[in-house]
């Protein structure tokens, strides 16, 4: 099975992936940030789970910044990036399934 990211779906990956890392996580968020980094998207069925819990986190807490944002350009920016999370999400969840 083929796993693709378009550029900008892979930079929220890389971004979110660096965030873990940064929070002290830094295992196997580091070695799947190497990955995305050098477009190696041959995960196996763990990193594709890692990744997903992820996701789903990532999702969960910025719904949450959504709602509570005055701001509608920010606000706006916050949808557009919660939209991309959320394909993100959904081609992971595919990459799920079929392993």
């Amino acid at each position: 099975m083929q796993f693709h990211l378009e550029a900008n779906e892979l930079n929220l990956l890389a971004n979110l992936l660096m965030q873990q890392n940064n929070a002290g996580r830094q295992n196997r968020f580091e070695t799947l940030l190497e990955m995305v980094l050098a477009h190696d998207l041959r995960f196996d069925s763990d990193d594709l789970e890692l990744l997903a819990n992820l996701l789903a986190g990532a999702k969960t807490a910025l719904k949450a910044d959504i709602a509570q944002e005055a701001d509608r350009v920010r606000k706006a920016t916050l949808e557009a990036t919660l939209t991309l999370l959320q394909r993100v999400e959904e081609r992971v969840n595919e990459a799920c399934v079929m392993i």
